[in-house]
Formats: C-alpha cells, sequence, structure tokens
C-alpha cells in the first residue's frame, strides 16, 4: 500500500459560475517534491488555500495524513504554507517576525527559530527590518516561518516568481535541502515548467482549473527527449520490424505513431526496411521538444507560459 501523505477526491472550487478548481485528484507519496504548473488563473493558487484551510471545497474532498479536511486546523503545526506573498511585518526583524509565527503555534523556542534562519540563509541579517530585504530575502524569511510548527507538508504558491536569478537559484537549493536532510514532503507550484524541472520528481499540469497531466521527473525527460517520431501505415507490423532491426528503446503513442529514442542518424535505414515490408511510412521527423513547448503542446496554447 502507498504512503500517501495527501489525497484529493475530485476537489472542486466554485466563485458563482466560475469554476477556479475543477474536479482535481491527486495523490501525494511521502518524500515527493510535487511540481504542479500552470498559467496564472489556472487555479494553482486556490488549490493550494484549500488544502492549507485558507479556502473551502465546493465540491469534492481530500485527506493530509490520513486525516480529512475538516480536521486540518488540528494539523496546522504539521502544514507549512507560504502561499502569495509573505505575511511579514515590515518594521520588524527576521527573528522578530519568526517569534510572532511560534508563539501563534504555541512555541517559544529561540534557538529552534535562529536554526531556521541559518538555514535558510538568514542567520546574519540581524536586526534590519523586513521592509529592507530584497524580495529574495522576504521569500527565505516566509518559508522560514512556514518551517516553524516542524511541518511534515510543505505547500509553497510560486516561491521564485520575482526573483532574479541568483535568488531562484538559492530557493531552488534550499527546497532540495528541505526535502533531503528534513524529509519535508513539498508541493510547490509554478508557471515555469523549466525550473521546476530542476527539483521537482513528479509533476501535475493544471489548466483552466482541471489536471489534465501527471508524469514523473524520467517522464518528463523522455518526453522532451530527442527522438524519432515516425507513423508508419501499420504501426503493428511496424514494431515487429523495428524490433528485428535490433531497436528496443521505442514506444508506441495513441496505436500509429511510434517513437523511437536510438539510432537517431538511421531515419533512412529504417524507412527502407518499412518498404521492403511492404509497410508505407506517412510520416518521419526527429523531434527534440523544449520543455516550454511541451508545455505549450500540453496545453494547446501558444504564448509564453504566464
Amino acid at each position: 500500500m502507498e504512503d500517501y501523505i495527501l489525497e484529493t477526491e475530485n476537489i472542486t472550487k466554485k466563485y458563482g459560475a466560475i469554476v477556479a478548481v475543477d474536479h482535481v485528484s491527486i495523490r501525494l507519496k511521502r518524500g515527493e517534491i510535487y511540481g504542479i504548473i500552470g498559467r496564472n488563473g489556472a487555479g494553482k493558487t486556490t488549490l493550494l488555500k484549500m488544502l492549507a484551510g485558507l479556502a473551502r471545497p465546493t465540491e469534492g474532498s481530500f485527506r493530509i495524513f490520513g486525516e480529512s479536511e475538516k480536521k486540518t486546523a488540528k494539523l496546522r503545526d504539521r502544514i507549512g504554507v507560504l502561499i502569495e506573498s509573505p505575511g511579514l511585518i515590515p518594521n520588524m526583524s527576521a527573528m522578530e517576525n519568526m517569534r510572532i509565527q511560534a508563539l501563534m503555534l504555541g512555541m517559544n523556542d529561540d534557538a529552534f527559530l535562529k536554526e531556521l534562519l541559518n538555514d535558510v540563509g538568514l542567520g546574519e541579517v540581524g536586526k534590519m527590518p523586513a521592509k529592507r530585504f530584497s524580495m529574495g530575502m522576504k521569500q527565505r524569511l516566509g518559508i522560514a516561518i512556514a518551517l516553524a510548527g516542524h511541518p511534515d507538508l510543505l505547500l509553497l504558491d510560486e516561491p521564485i516568481n520575482g526573483l532574479d536569478p541568483q535568488g531562484i537559484v538559492e530557493i531552488r537549493e534550499l527546497i532540495e535541502r528541505l526535502n533531503k536532510e528534513r524529509n519535508i514532503t513539498i508541493m510547490i507550484s509554478s508557471h515555469i515548467l523549466e525550473e521546476l524541472s530542476k527539483i521537482a520528481t513528479r509533476y501535475g499540469i493544471l489548466h483552466h482549473g482541471q489536471l489534465i497531466d501527471e508524469f514523473t521527473h524520467k517522464e518528463l525527460l523522455r518526453r522532451c527527449s530527442e527522438r524519432i517520431e515516425l507513423r508508419p501505415s501499420d504501426p503493428t507490423r511496424a514494431v515487429t520490424v523495428i524490433e528485428t532491426m535490433g531497436i528496443r528503446d521505442y514506444k508506441v503513442i495513441d496505436n500509429n505513431i511510434i517513437q523511437i529514442f536510438e539510432r537517431l542518424d538511421d531515419s533512412g535505414e529504417i524507412v527502407l526496411e518499412l518498404a521492403k515490408n511492404n509497410i508505407k511510412t506517412l510520416n518521419i521527423a526527429v523531434k527534440n521538444e523544449a520543455l516550454e513547448d511541451y508545455y505549450l503542446s500540453l496545453t494547446g496554447e501558444g504564448g509564453t507560459v504566464r
């Protein structure tokens, strides 16, 4: 039996006639970094708000640590949340902001709070007020605050949005450390598949409120790798011919397209061998799809992912 830390069952959120999240079912395994990819308005933030107990589902249900959503409040210290911008008090220092959050959780352990600030790279900021922090520093403090309750699950909404390249690298490395060193399961949303591909272990594509695809990191790399795409007149017989040629690394898509991931320079030889067996090649091409192009092909929309 799988060890699921979070399960949603057709979870839905409607605002009047607008369906922000539409019957989404996700199972998140313990220890995963699950990346939710979607444009602004796709429903990412609304989904995370429901899981955090900040919004109530219109339909459907979810379970966290085996408990129903009605008991989310009692699990508050086990769920760390950073949704939208961190709720910082501008005139207070990082440590003072941390103490406020700790008191809300019934905690009084300055040594642990200092440890968290060191973990996120803010151990040396002293009494500097949060209003003077860069955006990256504010995001790191927001993550530290989310960790104050020793969470097993961390929900992060666009934590790299608006950061400069260095800030993105710092947040990415921090998320990886939290997952590996503290064994925290993480659900993270972003509109940047390229960036999430560097840390997530599994992905869900959210589009117009619907979960349209899920795949592992390994599957993502395979789908975007260089390959021959072949559409033969008789796919079943074509597979036999391909295997006779010694080709083993292939996949049949939609029952009529064969993707071949080896011998990429031998497309002419493949076509010739198929012809010898009276199999027509209706179309053949060598493809190498970029991550963003792959995302756009899934959603059926052009333009930049935002």
